[in-house]
């Protein structure tokens, strides 16, 4: 077992997006983050996490909710 596990376990995560803001993801697709905070709210937006008191995402996460968004048919 290594003396310090941190140090091990940063060499397997030194390949993770850092956590994303809400500004972060408002920019991203471009909304204002007051809508980010209204879905999470009525909970049809990407999935957010509460690290403290603040709100962080995961940018797989995002991207497969955009992804989601898209594949609604229109043509109904």
């Amino acid at each position: 077992m290594p003396k310090n596990p941190r140090l091990a376990a940063s060499s397997s995560t030194e390949d993770r997006a850092p956590l994303a803001t809400p500004e972060d993801i408002a920019t991203y697709l471009g909304v204002p983050v007051k809508t980010l905070y209204q879905w999470r709210h009525r909970r049809i937006g990407p999935n957010a996490l509460k690290v403290g008191r603040h709100l962080r995402y995961r940018w797989t996460e995002v991207d497969e909710w955009l992804t989601a968004q898209s594949a609604y048919d229109l043509t109904a």
